[in-house]
Parts: C-alpha cells; structure tokens; sequence
C-alpha cells in the first residue's frame, strides 16, 4: 500500500481495496510464543508472503484499518530487514472476524504459558496437560 497520508492510520476508503495484487489463503500458524500469518495459494499452496508477530508486537505487525472490520495492515519484513506494508482484505465479515479470534487466542495463549513459567510451580507437573495445537499447527480462517 502506498504511505500514509496522515499519522492516524490507514483507511480502506483511500487505497487497500482498489489494488489487489493476490487472491489467496490465510493461514494462521502458532509457532511456539511466534504467530506466523501466511498467504498461500489456495490451488498449489505456494507461500506469497509470510508475517511473523512477536509476543507483544500485534499493534506494530497486524494494524486494524480506521473504517473498515474486514482490513487489516500486515508488515512483512524480508531476511535483511527490508519491510512492505500490505493491505489484506477479507470478502466477508465472518472471515475477518475469526481472523481476528485467531490471533488473540494465540495472544492469549502466549499470556496463559508465560503466566504459568512465572507462577507457583509447587504442584505436581504431572497433572498439567498441554491442549494447545502442536507447533505448525494450521488453522484456516
């Protein structure tokens, strides 16, 4: 998407729906206390692009867009550092909606292990189980 215009955000009315360069696949993978978002091709499964979010980095990675539920801002950053913000678009509330639920269950995720590492563990380890899906795990939204 071309820069910002102002500092208060992008806006979907201004450019993100009007330039679509990929129609594909969203997947969201937790990798660990990583999320990794990757546009693949829905045919081949050829990855397009990929955006990984750090614990605590959503806001700087997965930006909301100011006039519009189904717009998001990705930052995808290349192996030199180089970064390109994208537009992604979603044809339907529903799917917007649970992309959103998908990455802040991953949050919340993240937030529940770390509480646990950081709290009492003079219990019996034995009784903890570990539900959450396996690294690599794909999710489609």
């Amino acid at each position: 998407i071309p820069p910002r215009s102002t500092l208060g955000g992008d806006k979907c009315g201004e450019s993100l729906h009007w330039d679509k360069i990929w129609s594909g696949w969203v997947q969201v993978v937790s990798c660990g206390k990583r999320c990794e978002i990757r546009l693949e091709d829905p045919n081949s499964g050829e990855l397009f692009a990929a955006c990984f979010m750090d614990p605590g980095q959503r806001e700087a990675t997965v930006e909301l867009v100011l006039d519009s539920s189904w717009y998001f801002v990705l930052r995808i950053e290349d192996r030199s550092g180089k970064r390109a913000f994208n537009g992604l678009g979603f044809g339907k509330r529903n799917e917007a909606f649970d992309f959103n639920v998908a990455l802040s269950d991953h949050e919340k995720h993240v937030r529940r292990v770390n509480e646990e590492v950081g709290g009492d563990n003079s219990g019996d380890s034995q009784d903890h189980i570990d539900i959450h899906p396996a690294v690599n795990h794909r999710l489609k939204v």
